[in-house]
């Protein structure tokens, strides 16, 4: 008997790890797409893991950091970007997450013109890194039209 009511204990204990680490992983797509729209670099290389893989439609994969910065400088110095990223599905298994997503995203060009939206589909691979924080480790995603 004893040992069942040790079991239990741990077992919820376990439970709360676990709900409080699917709960930081879905907050996690909420800090990345804050990330993007703050349209600052660095706050945005601060989501990323250091091996992240980033794949944009219309673009070679972008393969770590530093492989990926000058693009995203690039857009971010060409672009006021605001993206609207609704999760349709979101699975958490330990140190990784998976999500599904949908997007519309409006960039307004920095020189001045008309906004260019589009809109598409999105997969991102989150990963709980050492120091404890969930980051974006891969990104793939193009648009839903021709």
């Amino acid at each position: 008997m004893a040992l069942l009511a040790l079991a239990g204990c741990s077992q919820s204990g376990s439970q709360k790890d676990t709900a409080e680490s699917d709960a930081a992983a879905h907050k996690a797509h909420d800090e990345y797409v804050e990330a993007i729209n703050s349209n600052d670099l660095d706050t945005l290389m601060g989501m990323l893991t250091d091996d992240v893989v980033f794949m944009a439609a219309h673009a070679p994969p972008f393969v770590g950091k530093e492989a990926l910065q000058p693009w995203l400088e690039g857009y971010l110095g060409a672009f006021k970007t605001h993206w609207d990223k609704p999760v349709q599905e979101f699975v958490v298994n330990g140190e990784w997450a998976f999500e599904r997503y949908s997007y519309t995203s409006t960039d307004t060009p920095v020189a001045g013109g008309e906004p260019i939206v589009d809109t598409g589909w999105g997969f991102v691979v989150y990963h709980l890194d050492a120091d404890g924080k969930w980051r974006v480790a891969r990104d793939a995603w193009g648009p839903d039209h021709p």
